[in-house]
């Protein structure tokens, strides 16, 4: 479960980065919830397609954030403004991201 919200994450921040295509499958699998059969069938291309673009987009996901740590960055972020007291500064940040 982890790494399916951990994929997600990555994928609102990463999206703009990535294929309509890639956008497409990956919404089918992740959002919509379809197995690769499904996909392919909607797709009309094998699952065997279907699986090798989910594992290159979930790569894809992975090197983004290895090369620019947005999503790490975010967390620290998240964790900081729990951390603090000062609730107008927290509003603003907060607002920011």
């Amino acid at each position: 479960m982890e790494e399916f919200i951990y994929y997600n994450e990555l994928y609102d921040i990463y999206k703009p980065l990535l294929t309509i295509k890639q956008q497409q499958y990956f919404e089918e699998y992740y959002y919509n919830n379809l197995s690769l059969s499904e996909i392919s069938e909607n797709y009309d291309i094998s699952r065997n397609a279907i699986s090798k673009q989910i594992n290159v987009i979930r790569d894809k996901l992975k090197d983004y954030e290895n090369k620019l740590n947005l999503h790490t960055k975010k967390e620290k972020i998240y964790k900081a403004l729990e951390s603090t007291s000062d609730h107008a500064v927290a509003e603003i940040i907060k607002n920011i991201i």
